[in-house]
């Protein structure tokens, strides 16, 4: 089967062919899900994100105008909405009287230990990567969950490629503490 480029399926929508952004979306949906999700730190915000993303992404993928590639202008999107997100958190646990958290739920009965390995794992990063402020965060996650380039944070999030370094520098340092002091 023939891929189209981004740009075409772009156009393609723009012109009104919802097959299009359909193919955009079957792309890059678990990519949007799971940069939330490193960014958020559960299922239930990153869903949420990710269904913002895609009706932004509706609404505006005529405003694209090809100046980087298509996920990067989706990457911002998703950035900027898991900041928010995490405000909006923040605020509502300044004033909530309760702290219920959703927790991990089991899909199977098998590999039950392995689940709980798992869910450990991934609650200790989280764990660590909430301790670590929300700018320093972001370029971690970039870095190293996404494996995206200096100067493709820079694209995205419209910050230096020298002061992005820096941050990352910081999340490093604070999270090898963080790490080291917990073991």
């Amino acid at each position: 089967m023939f891929l189209a480029e981004d740009s075409e399926l772009v156009k393609r929508f723009v012109c009104g062919d919802e097959q299009a952004f359909n193919e955009i979306v079957r792309r890059y949906q678990k990519r949007i899900y799971w940069h939330a999700r490193q960014m958020l730190g559960n299922h239930l915000d990153a869903d949420e994100v990710t269904q913002e993303v895609l009706i932004v992404m509706y609404k505006k993928l005529n405003t694209f105008n090809f100046q980087s590639n298509l996920f990067t202008w989706i990457y911002k999107i998703v950035t900027t909405r898991s900041l928010n997100q995490i405000r909006k958190r923040n605020v509502k646990k300044f004033f909530s009287i309760d702290d219920d958290e959703s927790g991990f739920e089991l899909k199977s009965n098998e590999d039950i230990v392995k689940d709980i390995s798992n869910k450990e794992k991934l609650e200790r990063v989280n764990s660590i990567l909430e301790k670590v402020p929300s700018k320093q965060r972001q370029v971690f996650i970039m870095r190293n969950f996404e494996e995206l380039s200096y100067e493709e944070i820079s694209k995205i999030t419209g910050k230096s490629v020298g002061g992005l370094k820096a941050n990352y520098f910081h999340a490093l340092k604070k999270v090898l503490e963080l790490t080291n002091g917990k073991e």
